[in-house]
């Protein structure tokens, strides 16, 4: 194969052999850095000698063989073409040399004068029949008896009609005798290998991978090759590679197991001290520091430095490639690579470097039994943890763990493990949770910690466990500090409204001795988020505190400790009806859960908007949010809280009429304790709404009443949660048991608050179900203002669809038809099959079905004056103009001067042609 910039060396050599014919025999070294193609240009001499009648001997000196004295001498005897005698001759001259050199271990004088004299001319003779070019490469290698024969033949080649060339890494020049005797003798020619050029990396890599990707790889090949030819035919390999099993050629480049090999190649031809240096810069990532680390000078790591660079190792002072890196820590034996962490992390400690430097060299070193570890462990950990780096985090604790003696620490430390751990997937700390039930009886955990603790037990449905947790932590109430007490006073409030049946009756501490005291930033934002949703579902929402939520959340980050602030403040809101203000929260914190790598928190704020898109009636939203609660973490994972977003999946493809879907996830099994937390109030409702759509109303009847007795047993008898009365009142007007429809209809109504909107609206839908015809109208009016205010489209939708039959049965065709324009239009943007489809059959069985108005330029709308438009929704509603003007307290001909100049604003003809009242109710 052709030598690639390598010709002019090569002719040099050959018009020495072509001297050496004439007698003039000459000396040449060849060297570089490794891997330079040194090898290569011997391999190619040999042959040429060949073909110019002269004779090659060539020897190969190995690191593995520098203690076989005169192991190279050898090579180059067995080699020659000598007769039996000389041969015989030899072999005892080498068995003499080597047993003088034995004897004489550690002397200068290693091998007998007479015995050299007597090898070299063995070889040389040979000389006298033709020309001879002797070969010895990697010579920095030979062994001490073989150097001392080969620096006399240097010598004696002078006058013989021989070329010696050897070959030898740069580094290694000051170490042998071809620093101080060859380099000096007047027909010594020195020639020095340089790396490739990009148009020799290009020539090589041409004939391996052809023209077109070197056309487009060359300049990242001969960047991160840095002109070795050693490093260039290993990227051609993995390329090559790449095309064998790819589909198409790599559209980047490829750097795989090739270049590895080829980089500890690199290192293993280099000196050994090249490689050391390597290993501590692999390490450490600088060069700032090397010294101390490994011990050595300062000049002798910087000449190793440069001796990286020359091999294509480094550029600009680090790795070429996290590839050069990646090769040289896997070359480093196991027991040196820890070593070399320990004494870097201990470096990077005593330097003062970031916790998070000095944690992830402890992650890979031998144990370093030093006070300073756990705690710097700890410290990176919650750095890490902090900026959304959860696996790092993770990593640091585990050693903490494992490197902390004293067990009341081991216990705090695994504590924020499993809080750590949860971010990623609820069910990885389980298997600690024994552990630290283990620190709590022997009183390794307590306080906060042991909080923690219950609540993880909680969630996975051990609640036995839970409550002997809480239990212990209520009898030690009085001797705990003021921060304890305070997150026991959370932990009442929260298990209130979601896990009511586990409310002890034991003395739980005060809201007003809690607040007497001093308590940090992150246990008051728990409190009062904790509180605003206790009140909310258990007595209605208060303003003051959903004022202080609302603060809470704008304020708030996804940091290690508030996802229970953000998730209690979301329902909140949620559950008080405040879904417009909830919902674009929650996608804020969403998007950061994602960006920190916490799947665990996005998949529960995926719930938690997926139940805000059932409140907004926006049933794809509700099912895709739904979905991606479900699929970001296993529903193993879920535990009791699998409830919350099994119901919005269930609520949402019941809606839209896929039924089939619905019993896939009814048929997933749900831990029995879930029926023990508001999650299985959620799960019964949406199942009952489920058996209701499906038309198996004694099974609806059943979940709802269930839910109900539960509810009301909890004192979460809240319709604003979940309306049971509502809907199973729904249940019994379609089985025909219209008086007892009616009482739970109008129970329903009668614990709505002014506030509850939205249940307001779904009750007073149900009641105009059981009134007079003449009176559906004006309730179902009423029930589309209030589901308007509340913002859910599908049980607007509903409502509008109910007022469209109400004035068709009252022989008001022309309302009808309007109304039933607007129902459709509802239901289609909530994709509600069933609802689409019975209203379009009503519309269809019209002569002329009216056109459905289309949504107005916001700029129109906003024209309108704010008394034009609460007429104009009205009358988009299908009031008449008698009923806006007693609704309004105005007059019939205001009520009429305003639809005029409304119309005139909006250019339309009349009521008809009036947009969807929700676009008058959605300006500002």
């Amino acid at each position: 194969m052709a030598l690639i910039e390598r010709q002019e060396e090569l002719s040099c050599l050959e018009r020495l052999i072509a001297g050496a014919a004439l007698g003039e025999g000459k000396i040449a070294l060849v060297s570089g850095p490794s891997a330079m193609g040194k090898s290569a240009l011997l391999d190619a001499l040999a042959e040429r000698a060949i073909d110019v009648g002269a004779l090659a001997i060539t020897a190969t000196a190995s690191r593995m063989e520098q203690g076989l004295q005169l192991g190279v001498l050898r090579q180059l005897i067995q080699d020659a073409p000598l007769v039996p005698a000389e041969r015989e001759r030899a072999e005892r001259l080498l068995e003499e040399g080597r047993r003088s050199a034995g004897e004489r271990a550690g002397s200068e004088l290693l091998l007998e004068e007479q015995v050299v004299h007597a090898l070299i001319t063995v070889l040389l003779e040979q000389s006298e029949r033709y020309p001879l070019v002797i070969l010895v490469d990697d010579v920095h290698h030979a062994d001490r008896a073989s150097l001392i024969c080969l620096a006399y033949m240097a010598r004696r080649v002078r006058g013989a009609k021989a070329v010696t060339v050897f070959a030898h890494n740069d580094g290694y020049a000051h170490d042998d005798l071809f620093g101080t005797d060859v380099l000096r003798l007047p027909h010594c020619r020195r020639l020095r290998l340089a790396p490739l050029s990009r148009r020799g990396v290009a020539a090589l890599m041409a004939g391996r991978v052809g023209l077109g990707a070197v056309d487009r790889f060359i300049d990242e090949w001969y960047k991160l090759s840095g002109g070795n030819p050693l490093l260039a035919a290993a990227l051609a390999e993995d390329h090559r590679g790449r095309l064998r099993t790819a589909d198409a050629p790599p559209s980047e480049l490829v750097v795989g197991e090739q270049f590895d090999q080829a980089v500890r190649e690199c290192l293993r031809r280099a000196h050994p001290r090249t490689a050391q240096v390597a290993q501590g810069l692999a390490i450490l990532g600088t060069r700032e520091g090397l010294e101390e680390l490994l011990g050595l000078p300062g000049f002798d790591v910087g000449r190793e430095l440069d001796a990286m660079a020359a091999i294509g190792l480094l550029g600009s002072g680090t790795f070429r490639h996290e590839a050069v890196r990646s090769a040289v820590l896997a070359g480093t034996e196991l027991g040196r690579r820890r070593e070399l962490y320990r004494g870097a992390a201990e470096l990077a400690y005593t330097r003062g470097l970031p916790p998070c430097v000095v944690a992830d060299l402890l992650l890979h070193a031998t144990g370093i039994d030093a006070s300073w570890v756990v705690p710097t462990l700890e410290e990176a950990a919650m750095i890490a943890l902090r900026e959304g780096r959860v696996e790092e985090g993770i990593s640091y604790l585990k050693l903490a763990w494992r490197q902390c003696a004293d067990e009341s620490r081991r216990a705090e430390i695994m504590t924020m493990l499993v809080r750590a751990q949860w971010r990623l997937n609820p069910a990885a700390p389980a298997g600690h949770l024994d552990l630290l039930a283990e620190a709590m009886t022997n009183g390794s955990l307590r306080g906060s910690d042991a909080i923690v603790l219950a609540r993880a037990l909680l969630w996975h449905g051990r609640f036995d466990e839970a409550r002997e947790v809480l239990d212990r932590l209520i009898s030690e109430m009085d001797a705990a500090d003021h921060e304890t007490r305070a997150e026991l006073l959370v932990t009442q409030l929260w298990l209130r409204a979601t896990h009511p049946p586990l409310v002890a009756r034991t003395r739980y501490p005060r809201k007003a001795d809690v607040l007497a005291g001093m308590v940090s930033g992150a246990v008051s934002r728990r409190m009062e988020s904790t509180l605003a949703l206790a009140e909310v579902v258990t007595r209605g929402p208060r303003e003051s505190s959903l004022s202080t939520v609302e603060r809470i959340l704008e304020s708030t980050h996804l940091d290690e400790m508030s996802m229970d602030v953000v998730e209690n403040s979301l329902l909140a809101l949620t559950y008080a009806g405040r879904c417009g203000l909830a919902a674009p929260l929650c996608d804020q914190f969403s998007a950061e859960a994602s960006a920190r790598q916490a799947p665990s928190r996005q998949a529960r704020l995926a719930a938690i908007r997926a139940e805000i898109a059932i409140r907004q009636g926006d049933l794809p939203a509700a099912e895709r949010h739904a979905r991606t609660a479900l699929e970001t973490i296993p529903m193993s994972s879920w535990g009791v809280a699998i409830g919350g977003p099994l119901a919005s999946m269930i609520n949402a493809l019941t809606a839209m009429g896929r039924h089939d879907a619905v019993r896939e996830y009814l048929d997933r099994p749900v831990p029995k304790a879930m029926f023990q937390t508001r999650y299985g109030l959620h799960y019964l409702h949406a199942r009952g709404r489920h058996n209701l759509a499906a038309e198996s109303f004694t099974l609806a009847i059943h979940d709802f009443l269930r839910c109900g007795d539960l509810m009301t047993t909890w004192g979460l008898d809240n319709p604003s949660m979940i309306p049971w009365r509502a809907d199973a009142g729904e249940a019994c007007l379609r089985v025909g048991q219209a008086e007892e429809a009616m009482d739970l209809i109008e129970a329903h109504l009668a614990a709505c608050d002014h506030a509850a909107h939205r249940a307001r609206g779904i009750g007073l839908r149900l009641r105009a179900a059981g009134a007079e015809p003449q009176r559906r109208p004006a309730l179902l009016r009423q029930a589309t203002e209030y589901l308007q205010l509340a913002g859910d489209k599908y049980e607007l939708a509903r409502a509008l669809s109910d007022l469209a039959e109400a004035y068709d049965a009252l022989g008001d065709g022309r309302r009808s038809r309007t109304i039933a324009g607007r129902a459709l239009a509802a239901a289609e943007e909530c994709q509600a099959t069933p609802m689409i489809s019975a209203l379009s059959r009503a519309t269809e069985a019209d002569d002329v079905p009216a056109p459905l108005p289309a949504p107005l330029p916001g700029a129109l709308i906003d024209a309108l004056s704010e008394a034009e438009r609460r007429v104009a929704a009205l009358a988009a509603a299908g009031y008449a103009n008698h009923e806006i003007a007693d609704k309004l307290y105005i007059t019939v001909s205001t009520v009429e001067q305003h639809l005029t100049r409304t119309y005139r604003k909006l250019h339309i003809t009349g009521r008809a042609d009036l947009p969807l009242i929700q676009e008058f109710g959605n300006r500002p």
